[in-house]
């Protein structure tokens, strides 16, 4: 018997997403048993139609999607903006397009929005200071979820609050605002391209002392963002980046914590602060007086002031923010308090911010008083960096920059792309290292130039590299290829996976088979182990 859905108890908001959908897509969706928690639904075209949760999907149905199903649901929704994101009014659903190079779409991907109130409780003290407040954080971990209870809390406060809403995921599809942001009053952005034109037309028109603010990512949204700040107006925004350190280091957004300026010191004050004559410092007041690092949906490090946080970063120390996680029963606890004295790179502690304890922490030979080799990052990852010295065992530490350095390592990718830059380093006798691609296993080969250790055969390279697979899945839950090898240490791979109640299979052929390994069910590619 067919399931009808306006039998089942679905909320407003939800149904109006199930509505868009062909009937035999509705009445998949209706059946599962879990339908309040998917994240999203996506149809390609020639491809099963599946539903996303947040660790998991499903396909909802054997037959392959259509154009005619994708035009049924196009049909249904708002024109696609020039970011390919459409939605449902009064709605927070997010469509958004892929276009084959004809432009005609192939692909959607619905994504649920909900309005979750009460998340930024374990920040509410924070929100109700009056100061800008910049939210970082990996996406999908909540932040305009964080943004739009923002707005409606402080509104309620009788505070004049505008949204700056460029794709209408903030205050929902049409004209009129989605409740979920409460008295505050929303400004559309025609073009993703005018957002921060749009900053600027909010305060000078309509008097706010609150702008809210998503994916602040162009030099131009930097400039208005600071614009803003410096006239008064609580800022409170989100911004391409996961940690205060990515925004210092990006060239565009940098300005929002301050900027980075290149200082030239007299020779007396060099020799005071023990450092090179030339030394980076911060060029301005930062733009947000507090960055919040979301870690998870109920972890928040604060750093609670972004311009001593950044010069004591700028000055080689790793300042320890407060960490706040929402326990069970919903009362907040502060795991980690703010240290009021900059801690020594390597001193913070990695267990409370739930990440990996790095080679920068002191090492023996250190303390011994053999001083460590400084390694500065130039295209590289820096953590897979601190990885590969850990797996070595050397004692060495990642730069802040380059002319602290004793070795550069950069991709043989950027030699000739930034060889002016890598020239100037050239020229003051700094050792340049280049590899082919950004892999622990080829930094690792690297490092051991540096250090003239022997070179680790291939057989140790295939399982250090798997090992570093492994801790990936088992973190992130993200599936990870590995490179290809012979069959015998695929097979050694494959029993190192097993070893870790992993899954793992080869997949591809002779002379590029690899193995692929993930956690539970994989249905991307096919093939076995070898």
């Amino acid at each position: 018997m067919a399931v009808n859905a306006e039998s089942v108890p679905f909320n407003w908001e939800l149904s109006k997403l199930l509505d868009i959908f062909p009937l035999a897509l509705r009445q998949a969706l209706v059946r599962l048993p879990n339908l309040e928690a998917i994240i999203e639904v996506v149809l390609d075209l020639g491809r099963p139609p599946e539903a996303r949760y947040v660790d998991d999907f499903v396909f909802l149905s054997e037959h392959l999607v259509t154009l005619d199903d994708i035009a049924y649901v196009t049909s249904r929704l708002s024109p696609f903006g020039s970011d390919n994101r459409a939605g449902i009014e009064q709605t927070l659903h997010r469509i958004s397009a892929i276009r084959n190079r004809a432009g005609t779409v192939v692909g959607l991907t619905a994504r649920v929005g909900r309005a979750v109130y009460g998340t930024i409780d374990i920040i509410l003290d924070v929100v109700r200071s009056g100061k800008s407040i910049c939210l970082l954080g990996r996406p999908g971990v909540g932040k305009t979820t964080m943004l739009r209870e923002c707005a409606r809390v402080l509104s309620e406060d009788r505070k004049r609050v505008v949204v700056v809403d460029t794709s209408n995921e903030i205050a929902g599809d049409g004209d009129v605002p989605h409740p979920g942001i409460g008295h505050a009053r929303r400004m559309q952005v025609p073009n993703s391209a005018l957002q921060h034109a749009v900053m600027i037309e909010a305060v000078e028109n309509h008097m706010p002392q609150v702008i809210v603010i998503d994916e602040i990512g162009t030099e131009a949204e930097s400039n208005a963002a600071r614009t803003i700040a410096e006239r008064g107006v609580q800022l409170i925004g989100t911004a391409h980046g996961i940690s205060l350190e990515n925004i210092l280091m990006n060239p565009t957004l940098s300005d929002l914590v301050g900027g980075i300026n290149a200082v030239t010191l007299s020779d007396e004050e060099a020799r005071r602060r023990g450092t090179r004559k030339t030394v980076l410092e911060r060029k301005a007041p930062p733009t947000f007086d507090i960055l919040i690092e979301i870690l998870e949906r109920d972890r928040l490090a604060i750093h609670h002031s972004v311009a001593e946080t950044v010069d004591a970063i700028l000055r080689g120390y790793a300042p320890q923010p407060e960490v706040r996680k929402r326990m069970p029963g919903g009362t907040v606890a502060v795991v980690q308090e703010a240290s009021p004295v900059p801690l020594r790179r390597g001193s913070r502690s990695d267990e409370e911010m739930g990440t990996p304890a790095g080679p920068s922490t002191v090492s023996e030979s250190e303390e011994d008083g053999e001083p460590a080799l400084l390694i500065f990052p130039y295209g590289v990852s820096r953590n897979k960096i601190e990885r590969a010295l850990a797996n070595l065992g050397v004692n060495a530490k990642i730069a802040r920059k380059w002319d602290d350095a004793d070795v550069v390592l950069t991709l043989k990718a950027l030699e000739r792309k930034e060889s002016d830059k890598l020239r100037a380093i050239a020229a003051e006798n700094v050792p340049i290292y280049t590899i082919k691609t950004n892999t622990t296993t080829q930094i690792q080969n690297a490092l051991k130039d540096v250090f003239n250790l022997p070179p680790l055969d291939v057989e140790e390279i295939a399982l250090r590299e798997a090992g570093e697979a492994i801790y990936r899945v088992l973190l992130h839950n993200d599936p990870v290829e590995l490179s290809p090898q012979s069959s015998y240490v695929r097979r050694l791979q494959h029993q190192l996976a097993e070893q870790h109640s992993l899954q793992s299979r080869s997949t591809g052929l002779e002379p590029n088979r690899r193995v692929r390994i993930y956690r539970g069910a994989d249905a991307t590619y096919g093939g076995a182990p070898a």
